[in-house]
């Protein structure tokens, strides 16, 4: 049976079903502190069912900047899969030295995304995951996650800008053709996303110096994809890290028990 993987952002909770070699499936919904446990099963169960997959599973695992959720989550699978669902909380759980200060106080996405990136790749690397917030999570060359940056994500940013300006309208989110706006729609798209790509390529300039050497950067989240081109910066995009995380989490804290 498959393993689910919760990963809950402020925005969107991402559900994923992994069978062990590959994800099934995986599901986004709105974050809501509101929604019950029988109605994220209503939800869920529909989902497995679109897809053909019993509605069982071998064990849940979960990653929450959102507490006030937890709960709700923790009834699902217990009251509706019959599963004890665990919380990656901190990287002590899993073996990643957390030099932060305090250590407690990196979300657990966070720890997530960096022991997704140092099964994946050779340290020192730098993750910029793009959701709510833009975070920068840095590994050194030793394999510690000592720290980085948040940045105001790029959706947060420009929906700011759309309800404070009364003429400015709301704009898709794509690369502009000219950095020269030649309406104000384009002008818009060129402002946000050539201005955020610098943002991101400056602050991982910046990593990248105090470190002392080169890290590989990588980018996860919703939008994460969509910046992979327009940063100097970014070598790939893996939508999937968290969650890849997540999997690993699973199997490091089995043998904790």
């Amino acid at each position: 049976m498959p393993l689910l993987a919760i990963d809950v952002g402020n925005t969107h909770t991402v559900f994923g079903l992994w069978d062990g070699s590959t994800w099934l499936a995986t599901w986004r919904r709105t974050t809501n502190i509101q929604t019950t446990e029988d109605e994220l099963a209503s939800w869920l169960s529909g989902l497995f069912l679109l897809k053909g997959i019993p509605w069982k599973i071998d064990g849940a695992i979960c990653a929450s900047v959102v507490p006030g959720i937890n709960d709700s989550l923790s009834k699902l699978t217990q009251k509706h899969l019959d599963t004890k669902l665990q919380f990656l909380t901190t990287g002590a759980d899993v073996g990643l030295t957390v030099t932060y200060d305090p250590p407690h106080a990196v979300g657990s996405d966070r720890i997530a995304n960096a022991i997704a990136a140092l099964a994946r790749f050779e340290p020192p690397i730098i993750v910029v995951d793009l959701g709510t917030a833009t975070t920068f999570d840095t590994i050194d060359a030793k394999g510690d996650y000592v720290g980085g940056a948040i940045l105001p994500g790029v959706q947060l940013s420009a929906n700011a800008l759309f309800q404070r300006a009364a003429k400015l309208p709301s704009v898709e989110f794509r690369p502009p053709t000219t950095a020269i706006g030649r309406n104000t729609v384009s002008a818009l798209q060129s402002g946000i996303m050539l201005g955020y790509a610098g943002s991101i390529d400056r602050l991982a300039h910046e990593i990248q110096k105090e470190l002392g050497c080169n890290a590989k950067v990588i980018s996860t989240g919703g939008l994460g994809g969509l910046f992979l081109d327009l940063c100097d910066c970014i070598d790939s995009y893996e939508p999937s890290l968290t969650l890849d995380g997540l999997v690993l989490a699973f199997e490091r804290l089995k043998t904790r028990v």
